[in-house]
């Protein structure tokens, strides 16, 4: 309830998107990364210990593109294990709120979990804040000339 009251999701401006929890707090809007970063830091003020996750959303459908990445978090209650939460998407749906404090839908793909992650055969400067998106580099130096494009299709 502490994020959802101090938090909008609003991508509007600079600073979003970047996980940093102090921007979150003291701006008190952002993406879902905000959202979950600020959750996770008060998690681990309090020694629980939390894990950011990153994917995609998979719309409704049988078939079509996917538009951005999705984030969301899990915690460990001690003698009952992993709880995920979905902060951004319990603010979007206040009817749901209950249902994303626990349960995850799912239509979701999880990439990768942390944050910091060292890229294998990288130097020690090849670390990324999160890693959804392909690293590209172009004659050793990390590039962004790239647009990724992905898709879905239901199989049966």
């Amino acid at each position: 309830d502490t994020i959802i009251k101090h938090m909008e999701y609003d991508k509007s401006g600079d600073g979003w998107g970047q996980g940093d929890a102090v921007y979150a707090c003291k701006i008190g809007k952002g993406n879902c990364t905000d959202y979950h970063s600020l959750f996770n830091a008060l998690l681990r003020v309090q020694q629980t210990s939390a894990q950011f996750n990153i994917g995609f959303s998979i719309p409704k459908g049988l078939s079509g593109a996917v538009i951005g990445y999705h984030c969301w978090t899990e915690f460990y209650h001690e003698g009952e294990g992993w709880f995920p939460v979905d902060i951004s998407e319990a603010d979007k749906h206040p009817d749901q709120e209950d249902y994303y404090f626990g349960k995850l839908d799912n239509r979701r793909v999880k990439f990768t979990v942390g944050r910091d992650i060292p890229l294998p055969g990288g130097t020690t400067t090849d670390i990324v804040n999160f890693s959804v998106y392909p690293y590209v580099k172009v004659n050793g130096v990390s590039s962004r000339g790239f647009i990724p494009h992905f898709f879905y299709e239901v199989v049966n």
